[in-house]
């Protein structure tokens, strides 16, 4: 419960987003930042002391699953690719944010604040992809909140998954894993370098990979 009323605080964040970004026109190379930022997401920590079956059976998975739908955009047309990314990344980020909680409260609020800005930024580059494709601010905002609630939707899922062993635990992760550098590589960084780039732009993934890797140093 504790872990389902911090999950409000993203939540907010990412429907905060997508109103500022459906009501400005975003700047190309303030996109492309953004994108960089969003891209630096908190890994999933894949347990040391799980068996390296599980973590391959998982990634595998994952793996699988976003190469599918991979060949799934190629098909039709429309960003129903990249928001199926998107949910599932931010699905696990629930997951592990509700983990974190049954590790112990410090380590739940402080991955609480950088989920916080993580999907912010998420937020407002989502909205701005989709403004390429949907006219309707509306539908864009009801779009970019529905996938927002996938958030507490994890965090309730991490509730019969902390009953699980150590080994079930890394294939969730693992799978996770995989759907994240799916996302970071594949969608939003590819987006990110169709912009006009800059030093400055290319910098900004790794400002917010120091900033997120200090406050994991700080959780300990």
């Amino acid at each position: 419960m504790q872990a389902l009323l911090y999950t409000l605080a993203p939540v907010l964040a990412v429907v905060l987003g997508a109103i500022i970004a459906s009501r400005t026109k975003l700047q190309p190379g303030l996109v492309a930042g953004l994108q960089h930022l969003a891209a630096t997401e908190i890994l999933p920590q894949v347990k040391h002391e799980a068996s390296p079956s599980a973590t391959l059976i998982g990634g595998a998975a994952g793996v699988a699953t976003m190469l599918a739908l991979k060949a799934f955009e190629a098909r039709f047309r429309g960003p129903m690719a990249l928001l199926a990314a998107i949910g599932i990344d931010i699905l696990v980020d629930g997951l592990v944010l509700g983990l974190a909680f049954v590790a112990g409260e410090k380590a739940g609020f402080l991955l609480t604040i950088a989920l916080t800005l993580e999907v912010l930024f998420l937020g407002l580059t989502l909205t701005n992809e989709l403004a390429e494709t949907y006219r309707s601010r509306l539908r864009i905002i009801v779009i970019v909140s529905a996938m927002a609630l996938l958030l507490p939707i994890g965090a309730l899922a991490a509730v019969p998954v902390a009953t699980l062993s150590p080994v079930m635990i890394a294939g969730f992760l693992s799978f996770g894993l995989m759907a994240l550098l799916y996302l970071v590589t594949e969608e939003l960084l590819v987006e990110a370098h169709e912009k006009p780039d800059t030093p400055l732009i290319s910098s900004m993934f790794f400002v917010g990979f120091l900033a997120l890797l200090t406050l994991e140093e700080i959780m300990g």
